[in-house]
């Protein structure tokens, strides 16, 4: 265990929208530390979102993805005499986005044959339009908890 409570990082916003949400998503979208290769697809694929919904404003249908995706209970592995049980416990407010973000990327990610930034696109569409591969793995995570609503007692 720790000593001392771990000291919060403050995301600086990004350039191009200076929004730190966009700032975060880039961040988890990054890989190998290319970031400027991951600010590309992420805005290309705003860029593609534009072209597909004209009335609205990518970011907003960004910000809304990543709600819809968020979720609200979670279940945790707890060993009690002997036996695991899977404890439904509720989302605090950062986890949530961050599993929301992990959850379209990794979505997009699984997708093949396009760009990463038509597929990262395709399925913030998805989110937005509250269905997609993470949207499911959301009800899916909430199907769980609500399946192990009797082991909520034993939450710490």
């Amino acid at each position: 265990m720790r000593r001392k409570r771990s000291v919060k990082r403050i995301i600086n916003p990004d350039p191009k929208y200076d929004n730190v949400l966009v700032a975060k998503f880039i961040n988890h979208l990054m890989k190998g530390g290319k970031k400027s290769v991951a600010q590309n697809i992420l805005y290309k694929s705003f860029d593609i979102i534009k072209k597909t919904i004209k009335d609205k404003e990518p970011l907003d249908i960004f910000d809304e993805a990543i709600k819809n995706t968020s979720p609200f209970v979670e279940v945790k592995s707890r060993r009690i005499g002997g036996a695991h049980y899977q404890v439904p416990r509720e989302v605090k407010g950062e986890r949530k986005v961050t599993l929301a973000m992990r959850w379209i990327i990794n979505a997009s990610r699984g997708k093949k044959g396009k760009s990463m930034s038509q597929r990262l696109a395709e399925e913030l569409l998805e989110a937005y339009k509250n269905e997609g591969i993470a949207i499911r793995k959301k009800q899916d995570m909430h199907r769980i908890a609500e399946a192990n609503k009797a082991f909520a007692h034993f939450s710490w």
